[in-house]
């Protein structure tokens, strides 16, 4: 009988890696580095310079909390922080209705070809940089060249400026930006669906259950993470709410104040008045609101959780 001695190559390969498995190891950190070497200096170098700006006084000495009284004092803040969450939550409500309704719709279709180009029609909008969506909704929101300007007299607004009166800009921004952004989810959504079981979804309907307590009971549910991290990837980017407002600033002749948002008025801080530190203030409240709201949808949508 032969047995596996000391210098067998079964014990040899036991004792260390494979080749296969060192060189894919390896290759996985040469994919990673460029990520994490421009995380490093665009990101966390940056984000730390702001703590230290934002604990700084103009002088170079230690301030305190100094600036953040400052700029929370300031009259223009709390009317920025209502704009930033007035909108924030009539985006990421009609994000999870709207993009999880509609996934759920596109992918009950069984006609292919129907299905396909309705996710084309729905991601196309996103294909369009931020700044030239606003430049194409400054004229849908125009009553006299907007192809829906009955719709729009209809309402009652008769010219551009009494469209985009501040009060009307928390939804008008939100509209704009689930224009633009819903689609890609609503493919994403897509794809998790078709990762669901389809052996689960046929017990289901062969226990009775219809399309809507399918969708209630077992979709839904087994979306819950794709859904926690939609909404804080649009929350990210929803509390730099500042292109909308800036273009809409320059077009209106200042019916849309240049300090309407936290990032303008923080852009304001550093490039108007060249206060840096309360700048960096600003940045650092606005950045500790996203992290804490983002750890509620952690939390509550489970995404770290194990399956």
């Amino acid at each position: 009988m032969l047995t596996a001695g000391a210098g067998s190559p079964r014990r040899q390969s036991a004792g260390r890696p494979r080749r296969g498995a060192a060189t894919s190891a390896t290759m996985s950190y040469v994919f990673v580095s460029p990520y994490l070497i421009l995380m490093v200096f665009l990101g966390i170098l940056p984000a730390l310079y702001a703590v230290v700006l934002a604990f700084t006084a103009g002088d170079g000495g230690f301030a305190g909390l100094d600036n953040f009284t400052k700029v929370i004092g300031d009259f223009r803040f709390l009317p920025a922080v209502v704009h930033v969450v007035l909108y924030l939550a009539i985006w990421l409500v009609a994000l999870l209705v709207f993009v999880v309704l509609l996934s759920l719709i596109v992918h009950s279709i069984a006609i292919r070809w129907l299905s396909t180009g309705l996710r084309l029609v729905f991601y196309l909008p996103g294909a369009l940089a931020g700044a030239s969506s606003v430049l194409l909704w400054l004229f849908v929101l125009d009553p006299t060249a907007s192809p829906v300007g009955g719709l729009l007299h209809a309402i009652g607004f008769s010219s551009f400026l009494s469209v985009i009166v501040p009060a009307n800009l928390p939804p008008i921004f939100a509209i704009i930006a689930f224009w633009t952004g819903a689609g890609g989810w609503i493919v994403i959504m897509y794809g998790a669906l078709n990762n669901i079981s389809g052996d689960v979804i046929e017990a289901a309907r062969i226990d009775g259950a219809n399309r809507v307590q399918i969708a209630l009971r077992i979709q839904l549910p087994l979306l819950r993470k794709w859904i926690a991290y939609m909404l804080i990837m649009s929350l990210a980017a929803g509390t730099q709410l500042f292109v909308e407002p800036q273009l809409l600033s320059q077009a209106s002749n200042a019916v849309v104040p240049n300090d309407y948002s936290l990032n303008q008025l923080a852009y304001q801080y550093a490039f108007q008045q060249n206060d840096f530190n309360g700048s960096a203030a600003i940045s650092l409240l606005l950045l500790v609101f996203a992290l804490a709201l983002s750890a509620v949808f952690v939390t509550r949508g489970g995404l770290f959780e194990r399956d």
